[in-house]
């Protein structure tokens, strides 16, 4: 990845995510977005409750726009006694599951959530796939 997350990029990042929860008897939503928080692609499996499908585009869009990953941010929130609603932005959640994705020199080109496992968990899948790419 250079300048940013293709189509296919995104699509194989979701089917690796997706097979990996299918092997571990897991239920998942994937969202793949680009470096301002637009959706790439979206998937969620079947089973896979309502909410992780909101909540998976919702880490995805969250990272991308604060360029680190969402448990960072609600961390910093934590210490600081700020609120989510600090950022004016409904969208912006500080669950764990969003991950940035960054070129070979740092800077982020998108950012990827996954939603339907606990939130740690979530977050360590999708720091795994990146890490493919």
């Amino acid at each position: 990845m250079i300048g940013s997350i293709s189509l296919t990029q995104a699509q194989s990042m979701i089917t690796d995510s997706i097979h990996w929860a299918q092997e571990n008897n897991q239920h998942i939503a994937v969202a793949v977005v680009d470096s301002v928080g637009e959706l790439i692609a979206f998937s969620r499996m079947d089973e896979t409750s309502p909410q992780t499908c909101l909540l998976a585009q919702n880490k995805a869009y969250t990272a991308a726009r604060d360029r680190q990953k969402t448990s960072q941010l609600a961390a910093w929130a934590k210490e600081t006694s700020k609120t989510i609603n600090f950022w004016t932005d409904p969208r912006i959640t500080g669950m764990a599951g969003g991950v940035p994705v960054k070129n070979k020199a740092g800077k982020v080109v998108g950012a990827m959530g996954i939603s339907g496992m606990a939130e740690f968990d979530d977050e360590a899948l999708a720091q795994n796939i990146i890490a493919q790419f």
